[in-house]
Order: structure tokens, then C-alpha cells, then sequence
């Protein structure tokens, strides 16, 4: 069974199609998410609707189509939604959390590592993050657009082995159903292809932000990080447990490959830096013989200037290139405890960011 899941809520999911947030609808999707808790799931919330909840709690005023306009419906209507999520999981003796994202959250290295941190701290907790995107604050140039590929980035940023895209749709047909009458769902896709994006491209209720084709490019995303995919009718009875008990229900994107390889080529798929990590024999053959994380203790050296989260080259003392990985201190840190037992971090630094240097999770060999 799925142990992470990640469940992304569309506007027409929570509306119904209405002017208004349908609170008997979304107390049901509580419950089943509440019966996921219990069996011991980490369930992750992805949300639309503030802006609808905004314009409701406004008496549903004209204003302009602006960035502006929307973000003020956003700034209202996202503390009415998280209000209205936070009620409703009280019901189930279950805490929320309130995460806002934007790109530049995930985009810059030690930003995406304190958010990845702070989600992964809310489900040690039990705690389920309700996350959507800061609409409020957000500009075009950092703004993720939609929450279909803003639920594939919390799929990254939680390592879920699944993502529930929930929409008016049943799934993904052969054609549009509301123009054609033969159009056939699509029980499962192995392969995404310009084909599979043109049938796409055109697919989309219009009350949201994201059509079909935005759940597509989140489904590529998300099973290339390792989580299976499920595009399905989100007010369908009991669609949630029903998936994650293993039922055939709309669309199913199988994940390509393990969760920790794929993550790590997205990780390792971004910016490097100039920085080396020297280490001695011993953290040498810890790394590639035991698959170890690297201990500041195995350290000689550390050359070029890099901050926390930001990807570094391991060698051996001889320049062998051993590995990559995400360093968990900047270079100036490390500087200051090389050669030193992790117990010792606190007492050089002040401060910890954890017992290693570069987790085993976040590296992978050369």
C-alpha cells in the first residue's frame, strides 16, 4: 500500500461548479482522508480554492481581472480556506499545518531543502500540510501557475509514492467527452508523448487555473520522482480510498522507476557549484562499499565557495571523483568542522543542521 500521498484538490472539486466552497463535499474528503490517517498514511493536502473562498467571503464583488484584483481575493479567501480545512480535520482529531509556496521556494537550493525539512518535520509530527500557493504575494516570474504541477513539486519536495490529481474529469479520454460521445477513458498510461499532449491540450473545465494538459505535464513530473499517478473525478464516491486500496479508477500514470533514483537525478539535474569535498580513505570506502552518508570526521578539505544545499563534488585525496552530493553546510561551515565527530558540530558552530555532511539520500556515486 501507498505510505505518502499527496492529494491535490481542484477549484470544481471544492465548488461543485458553484460561487461558493462545498463544505459537505469537502468534510467528506476529510473523512477519507482521516481513514488514511489512521491506518498510519502521511497524507499531504494540496488546495485550490482561495480565491474562490475570497470572492464568496467578499459578497462576490466585481473586480478587475488584475493581478492585483486577484491577489487581494487571494489574501482574504486563503485564511477563510485554511480556516474551513483546519475545522473540518477537527473533526477527526487531526492537526493541519498551513504551507504557501511559490517557484522560488523550490527552484533555489536551500529554500527547497528548508521547505523539504519543514514538510517532512509536519508528517513526523502526524501533522497534515495544507499547502497551496502563495497567490497573495506571488508574481508571474515566481508563481508555480497552477496547482496541478505545484502538487508534482510537493511530490518531490515529500518523496510521495503517490499523487491523486482530483478534477471534474473521470480521467483522460481518448477525446473530449463533452464533444464526443465515443470518447473512451483511459484506464492507464505508460507512455507520455506529443500525441497524449495534443488530446490534452484542449481538456479543462475553465474554473480553475489548470486544465488537463497542466496534469499531465504534473503527472510526467511526479512519476519520473518515483510516485505512481492517478487522474480521477474527485466527487466520486469514496475516490480516495478507493484508490489507495488499489481499485481501477480513472487514469492511472504507473511511476518509472524507484523513488530515491529518480529523486535523486531531479535533485542532481540542477545547478552545481565549483565546491569539492576532499575526503580520506576511510569515508572513501564508507561512501562506495557500505553506502554511507559522508561525516564531517572523513573530511580533509574543502575547496570553492558554496552554501548550504547546493551541489558538490566528493574526491578522494588523490582527485578521484567518488560522488555527488547536496551538501548540508555551506563551505565556510564545513571549513570549521572537518575532521571533527559529529558530536562535535554544536560546539564549533553553535548551531546543527544534522549529523552529516552530505545524507546518503542526497548523493549519488560516480
Amino acid at each position: 500500500m501507498h505510505k505518502r500521498i499527496v492529494i491535490k484538490l481542484g477549484t470544481s472539486v471544492l465548488t461543485g461548479g458553484t460561487q461558493h466552497l462545498d463544505r459537505a463535499h469537502m468534510v467528506e474528503l476529510v473523512r477519507q482522508c482521516a481513514g488514511l490517517h489512521r491506518r498510519g498514511c502521511d497524507v499531504i493536502v494540496v488546495t485550490s480554492g482561495a480565491i474562490a473562498a475570497g470572492r464568496e467571503r467578499l459578497g462576490h464583488p466585481e473586480l478587475s481581472a488584475t493581478v492585483t484584483g486577484k491577489q487581494v481575493l487571494a489574501a482574504v479567501g486563503q485564511s477563510r480556506l485554511m480556516l474551513v480545512w483546519e475545522n473540518l480535520f477537527e473533526i477527526y482529531d487531526i492537526l493541519v499545518g498551513q504551507m504557501l509556496l511559490t517557484r522560488a521556494d523550490v527552484k533555489n537550493r536551500q529554500r527547497f531543502l528548508n521547505a523539504r525539512d519543514m514538510l517532512h518535520a509536519l508528517l513526523e509530527y502526524r501533522i497534515v500540510p495544507i499547502i497551496n500557493e502563495n497567490d497573495a504575494v506571488a508574481t508571474a516570474e515566481i508563481k508555480v501557475g497552477d496547482n496541478d504541477n505545484l502538487s508534482a513539486l510537493a511530490v518531490l519536495l515529500a518523496e510521495a509514492d503517490l499523487l491523486l490529481l482530483l478534477t471534474d474529469q473521470p480521467g483522460l479520454f481518448t477525446a473530449d467527452p463533452r464533444t464526443d460521445p465515443d470518447a473512451q477513458l483511459i484506464p492507464e498510461v505508460r507512455t507520455i508523448d506529443e500525441t497524449l499532449r495534443r488530446l490534452a491540450g484542449g481538456s479543462g473545465s475553465g474554473l480553475g487555473v489548470g486544465g488537463m494538459s497542466t496534469k499531465l505535464q504534473a503527472a510526467d513530473v511526479a512519476r519520473r520522482a518515483g510516485a505512481d499517478v492517478v487522474i480521477a473525478a474527485g466527487r466520486a464516491a469514496d475516490v480516495i480510498t478507493r484508490i489507495v486500496n488499489g481499485e481501477t479508477v480513472g487514469t492511472r500514470f504507473p511511476a518509472l522507476e524507484t523513488p530515491l533514483e529518480s529523486r535523486k537525478r531531479w535533485i542532481f539535474g540542477g545547478t552545481t557549484t565549483d565546491g569539492r569535498l576532499v575526503v580520506d580513505a576511510g569515508a572513501a570506502r564508507a561512501l562506495i562499499r557500505n553506502g554511507k552518508s559522508l561525516l564531517p570526521v572523513g573530511i580533509r578539505g574543502v575547496e570553492g565557495d558554496f552554501e548550504r544545499g547546493d551541489t558538490v563534488l566528493i574526491v578522494g585525496v588523490k582527485g578521484d571523483q567518488l560522488a555527488r552530493g547536496i551538501a548540508r553546510y555551506s563551505s565556510q561551515e564545513l571549513a570549521q568542522i572537518m575532521g571533527c565527530h559529529s558530536d562535535q558540530i554544536a560546539e564549533r558552530l553553535g548551531y546543527v543542521y544534522g549529523p552529516v555532511a552530505v545524507h546518503r539520500n542526497d548523493m549519488i556515486l560516480l
